[in-house]
């Protein structure tokens, strides 16, 4: 079997497609609203919603290859007649977002469907696992262009990313949340990010010399000349760039940067600019990297250590210290009755939904009201119409990059310094409508 893992519609969970028969046989193609949306994470004050171009992407092309229907019918688990209706099984139905680079809160819907019921339930696996990887990234992502504050932030996390997907969606999110380059080709080919990237330790290894292997990757990329110098000792490698320089200078070469990998950052970040400025590269930039987070960043920048870029990956590829968000897809309106979970810990919010927030008079964020969408709720609707009738709208700027971007950027200045803080985020509460209090509180009479 020749599968596009992009696109495949059976990278799912099986009981999607045992659902799914169970509906069709039993004529349940009414009209449902699901919603996706995060539960509270002790360690996020907010998030960054992400991954809306590649949901939407999946979506207008979702359908059953002739060999994917094979392995059904070999499965043994379905019935023939349910197999040939997926024959023909395409998403036909209504999506309204969040655009991206949104900034957005637990229990506020990032996703909102209305389709068929069969349709809107079979797409929850994929559609979720497609979201909540980039929009996990793109939250731990924002907070280190925050903590890195004006400093450059580069994506170098793809060789330890969980599978090629994930390293290159990784870089989209950083992108989006802040970050001004990436690492991974591929990424920057697909999604026009700016490319960038030094050399290893090997190279230097391979050579004879540092200063050999330092000259040599100089004429060799004129235009782009970083070394990095804590192969050895970052002291002896600084010294050693100043005497390169004096060398490439004569064929009018210029050393741009200097990368320093491992050691107190902050400390050799100071020696080497000592040692450039006395050497007469005063304009020679210095990269840091090795371990770095948005903690780790945040005592570099308190240190005033003189780096201009840092180099962050395995632990915004990973969000190591919360490697995964409470997402869920839930049913919220079905046959005209809004539908709800109702169990000990987890109870949902019923009904089709609005998110509306408020301004002040200078554009900061004041409060997010989740209401009923056809509630008069004051504030600005953020949810959005971007797929009607299974087609998407337009390609608009929902999900556009560079328009995520400059979205994110401009959400995160907006928010109050409170929610930005790193460790031990104030629990954000959003504000629910009276129409939707009295709706939950129906509903929750309801199941008495």
């Amino acid at each position: 079997m020749t599968i596009n893992l992009e696109q495949t519609p059976l990278l799912t969970d099986l009981y999607e497609l045992t659902m799914l028969q169970t509906y069709y046989e039993h004529e349940m193609t009414e009209e449902a609203v699901f919603e996706l949306f995060m539960r509270r994470s002790p360690a996020r004050g907010f998030f960054v919603a992400a991954g809306l171009e590649q949901g939407l992407d999946w979506l207008s092309q979702l359908e059953f290859a002739s060999d994917e229907l094979d392995w059904m019918r070999q499965s043994g688990l379905f019935s023939d007649a349910f197999i040939e209706r997926m024959r023909n099984f395409r998403f036909t139905g209504e999506v309204r977002a969040l655009p991206e680079g949104t900034v957005f809160f637990a229990e506020e819907p990032l996703v909102q469907i209305v389709a068929p019921l069969p349709e809107a339930q079979f797409i929850e696996s994929r559609l979720m696992n497609i979201l909540h990887f980039q929009t996990l990234i793109a939250s731990k992502a924002a907070r280190c262009t925050l903590a890195a504050e004006s400093t450059p932030v580069i994506d170098f996390g793809m060789r330890r990313a969980h599978g090629g997907e994930a390293g290159l969606w990784a870089a989209r999110a950083c992108y989006m949340a802040g970050f001004s380059a990436t690492a991974t080709c591929l990424s920057s080919a697909r999604y026009n990010i700016p490319p960038t990237g030094t050399m290893a330790h090997a190279f230097i290894l391979a050579h004879d010399s540092e200063a050999e292997a330092f000259e040599r990757f100089a004429r060799s990329h004129p235009n782009n000349v970083v070394l990095l110098i804590d192969t050895y000792d970052v002291q002896r490698g600084a010294e050693r760039v100043v005497e390169v320089a004096q060398t490439l200078a004569a064929d009018g070469i210029d050393i741009h940067g200097v990368r320093i990998d491992s050691g107190d950052l902050a400390a050799n970040a100071k020696l080497a600019r000592e040692i450039l400025d006395r050497g007469g590269l005063t304009d020679t930039r210095i990269i840091v990297s090795g371990g770095l987070d948005e903690y780790r960043l945040e005592a570099l920048m308190a240190e005033n250590a003189p780096i201009d870029g840092v180099g962050v990956g395995s632990n915004v590829d990973t969000s190591a210290d919360s490697p995964f968000l409470d997402s869920a897809y839930k049913l919220h309106y079905f046959r005209d009755r809004p539908r709800g979970k109702h169990a000990e810990g987890k109870t949902d919010l019923p009904g089709r939904k609005q998110i509306f927030r408020r301004y002040d008079a200078n554009d900061n964020w004041l409060a997010d009201t989740l209401g009923l969408l056809d509630e008069r709720v004051d504030g600005e609707p953020l949810l959005e119409p971007v797929m009607r009738d299974g087609k998407r709208i337009s390609a608009g700027s929902a999900s556009d990059l560079e328009s995520a971007r400059a979205r994110c950027a401009q959400a995160l200045a907006a928010l109050p310094n409170e929610l930005k803080t790193l460790r031990q985020p104030p629990e954000q509460t959003v504000t629910l409508s009276p129409g939707l209090k009295k709706l939950r509180e129906e509903l929750a009479q309801s199941y008495r």
